[in-house]
């Protein structure tokens, strides 16, 4: 018996994959509204985080 014949025997399973259809995209759009309403001031702060940990490190290697 092929495993499809398995999944037709369960009740209700073709509820399941529209399940995770609405999951994942409403995933996706949450993260797209997050990323078009998100703050420039935001963006610019959080992007020098990895430059500034580096240069921080640097100093305290000199001290």
């Amino acid at each position: 018996m092929k495993f499809i014949n398995y999944l037709s025997t369960i009740a209700g399973i073709e509820v399941y994959p529209l399940i995770s259809l609405i999951i994942f995209f409403l995933f996706f759009v949450a993260l797209f509204v997050y990323v078009f309403t998100t703050k420039k001031e935001h963006i610019a702060e959080v992007e020098i985080i990895p430059l500034n940990d580096s240069i921080k490190n640097e100093n305290d290697l000199n001290s």
